[in-house]
């Protein structure tokens, strides 16, 4: 296993630790998610009694391959917990994500949270905030005017394609927008101005996230809500 690999998986075994019986579980989307769906299916099979709430498709696969009871947000719209990872952090706590494509859902299920703990590897934490394009989900009508606005707005939009050159479709069925900029100076103030008509979510998590755990070398760092 490589170091950023192990970072990942000791950030996602600190996070599963803080599960308690009785509680209704956000599953996170992504590769660092993944591995804590993975630990939480082992705790499930050890006799944690959970119930998860996926945000993609995909984690919703994987939960049910590994015997993770499930639910949704129509039966319970106040979670718990939320376990999910982050493509960029900052020490505000403010995050850069939807690398995956999942934004919308992963932010609908943070906001429905009692907390939400961020897992990441050494390679996420950035401060100022960049270095990783922000996501914007947009609906298919709206995008050409969307992208007007981002241009005049000199956030170098790009509208994300699959490997095989066709336009990224997100589990509700938008486009996705990455915005290329190197450095987020003020998130809070970019957020503002990602208000725009056509515009569905964006991709930066401001005040959302209560705990960032990153695994670093053999351990795992703790960042909290100041």
């Amino acid at each position: 296993m490589s170091e950023l690999a192990s970072e990942k998986l000791l950030a996602a075994q600190a996070a599963v630790k803080q599960l308690a019986d009785g509680m209704i579980v956000g599953l996170g989307s992504g590769s660092t998610s993944a591995l804590a769906i993975r630990e939480i299916g082992a705790a499930v099979e050890q006799g944690l009694d959970i119930i998860g709430i996926p945000t993609s498709v995909a984690s919703e696969e994987l939960a049910r391959e590994l015997g993770i009871p499930l639910t949704t947000l129509d039966e319970y719209p106040v979670l718990d917990t939320t376990i999910d990872g982050a493509d960029r952090f900052n020490d505000q706590l403010e995050l850069i994500k939807g690398g995956g494509g999942a934004l919308l859902r992963e932010k609908i299920v943070a906001a429905a949270s009692k907390r939400f703990v961020v897992i990441a590897d050494s390679t996420k934490h950035a401060n100022p905030l960049g270095g990783f394009p922000i996501p914007v989900e947009v609906i298919p009508f709206g995008v050409q005017t969307v992208l007007h606005r981002l241009e005049e707005l000199k956030l170098n939009p790009v509208v994300r394609q699959t490997d095989a050159g066709a336009p990224y479709i997100t589990d509700e069925n938008n486009l996705i927008v990455d915005l290329r900029v190197d450095t987020v100076a003020d998130p809070k103030q970019l957020a503002e101005q990602l208000v725009i008509p056509g515009v569905v979510e964006h991709g930066l998590f401001i005040g959302l996230a209560d705990e960032v755990l990153m695994g670093v070398g053999g351990d795992v760092q703790r960042f909290v809500k100041a």
